[in-house]
């Protein structure tokens, strides 16, 4: 599978040796040494990928993140050292798809690069043409344009949680366990199942924050309710 790749790391030899693992891969490689160099490549380069170290020297990854989530559709790897599970949990919610603890297998990069690469192929084809507006209660999602409204008002949302809330509207009334809502929406057998949990927490602050369509079923996953949950609940309060 070919793809355009982003590694962006200030260890001189983690970048030579990722670059070498992918390009083994047929994969085209290129390489920034800190968080500006990456903000600068990215203004006039597109890439299919982007691999970005969380503790770098001046702006570090999460910073990089934050500044380029809302433009950047491509999925976004962080490599994190072991003690940083604050800052993973910190990239997943600001839009991250995946992490990688160091040090980490040479193969298990690749194998991890390859099936985000093969999610976004799959994404395109034809067969995955945009559907008609999805409109449950005062929410609407529109797949065509990528916009949510609610009563009428837009919500800002990054890629990951738009994909995420149509995943749950397409579903509604259905509950979904995380490991299917993982598997489904991010399509990888890999990574961390918690990044349902906090990509629902900032859809729910953003678009939901009194609970009243994302539902959580104790033990079992998330629901999204249908207007006759709705009905069911105003009769249950009556």
């Amino acid at each position: 599978m070919s793809g355009h790749i982003l590694v962006v790391d200030d260890d001189a030899s983690i970048r030579l040796l990722v670059s070498d693992v992918l390009t083994d891969q047929g994969l085209t490689v290129s390489a920034a040494s800190s968080g500006e160099e990456a903000l600068k490549r990215l203004e006039s380069e597109s890439f299919d990928l982007i691999l970005l170290d969380i503790m770098m020297k001046g702006m570090d990854g999460l910073e990089v993140c934050r500044r380029i989530r809302d433009r950047v559709d491509c999925p976004i790897l962080f490599l994190s050292a072991k003690d940083s599970a604050r800052d993973i949990v910190n990239g997943l919610g600001l839009g991250a798809d995946d992490y990688l603890t160091k040090p980490f297998e040479l193969e298990v990069l690749a194998a991890r690069v390859q099936a985000h690469l093969r999610r976004q192929s799959r994404s395109s084809l034809p067969g995955h043409s945009p559907r008609g507006p999805i409109r449950i209660g005062e929410i609407c999602l529109d797949p065509e344009s990528m916009t949510v409204t609610r009563a009428g008002e837009a919500v800002p949302l990054s890629t990951r949680e738009l994909e995420l809330l149509s995943y749950l509207m397409s579903h509604a009334g259905q509950t979904l366990p995380r490991e299917r809502i993982y598997r489904d929406v991010w399509k990888t057998e890999y990574g961390d199942v918690s990044a349902v949990a906090i990509n629902i927490k900032n859809l729910r602050l953003k678009l939901d924050p009194e609970w009243r369509y994302i539902k959580t079923v104790w033990g079992q996953g998330y629901r999204f309710v249908t207007q006759s949950g709705f009905a069911e609940e105003d009769g249950h309060g009556d």
